[in-house]
C-alpha cells in the first residue's frame, strides 16, 4: 500500500490518500532494462534528422580533370569538387535520417508506472485538492509549491485538462514542468524531484493508465 500527502487549495495538509496499486504500486522483473529501452526511443524520436552536409555531387564546381595525370609531377588529380581540395564535398557526408522508433503501447505504459511506482516508494508524490486561478500569478504559485513542497529539485505538476491560467502561473518558475493528466509518460516522471497531482489529475490517470 502506497500513500501520498494531500493538501488542500491553500497548501495545508490535510490527509493521506491511497494511491492506485495498478499504476503506482507495480513490479517488473527488470525496470532498469524497460525504462532505458523505452526512453532511449523516446528520446530518439525527440530528434528532427534533418542535418545534411555536402558530399562532392552536391557541391560546385566542374567535373573537369584539372590537369593530365602524368607528366607534372603532382599527385594524380581530379575534381574541384574532392573532399581533400578547398571547398570541396564532404568524404562520408551526413544526410537527413528518419530516427523514429515505434514504441509499443504496453511497454510504454508499463515504463510509466514503473516510474511512478519509483516516486511513490520514495514518497515524492503529493496531491492538491484543487488548482483555481482566475488569472495567470507566478507570485501565488510559487508561494503554494514552496509552501507544499519546500525541498530543491525539478518539479511536475500535472493537471486534469490545460487550463490556461494555472499553466501560466508554473510556466515561468524555474525547474517546474506543467503536463495533462493523460499525457503523461516515463521521461518526464523520471526527469522530475517531486510530482503534485490535483484530485481531477489523480482520476484521470487511474481512469486512462489503469489498464
Amino acid at each position: 500500500m502506497v500513500k501520498a500527502i494531500k493538501f488542500n487549495t491553500l497548501g495545508d495538509k490535510i490527509d493521506e490518500v491511497v494511491l492506485p496499486e495498478a499504476i503506482f504500486d507495480v513490479d517488473v522483473n527488470n525496470p532498469q532494462a524497460l525504462l532505458h529501452e523505452v526512453i532511449t526511443m523516446y528520446m530518439a524520436n525527440q530528434r528532427q534528422g534533418t542535418v545534411q552536409k555536402k558530399n562532392r555531387a552536391m557541391t560546385q564546381g566542374s567535373t573537369k580533370k584539372l590537369f593530365k595525370q602524368k607528366g607534372t609531377g603532382n599527385a594524380r588529380p581530379g575534381t574541384r569538387r574532392t573532399c581533400i581540395r578547398t571547398h570541396g564535398g564532404r568524404a562520408f557526408a551526413i544526410l537527413p535520417k528518419n530516427w523514429y522508433r515505434h514504441i509499443p503501447r504496453k511497454k510504454k505504459r508499463m515504463a510509466l508506472k514503473v516510474a511512478l511506482t519509483d516516486r511513490a516508494r520514495e514518497g515524492r508524490i503529493f496531491i492538491i485538492e484543487s488548482l483555481s486561478f482566475d488569472k495567470p500569478s507566478t507570485k501565488i504559485a510559487r508561494n503554494l509549491l514552496n509552501k507544499m513542497i519546500p525541498e530543491k529539485g525539478r518539479k511536475l505538476l500535472i493537471t486534469e485538462g490545460h487550463h490556461i491560467p494555472t499553466v501560466k502561473s508554473f510556466a515561468n518558475l524555474p525547474e517546474v514542468m506543467t503536463d495533462r493528466a493523460d499525457g503523461l509518460f516515463a521521461y518526464e516522471v523520471l526527469r522530475s524531484s517531486y510530482i503534485l497531482l490535483t484530485q481531477d489529475a489523480l482520476n484521470k490517470v487511474e481512469e486512462v493508465f489503469k489498464s
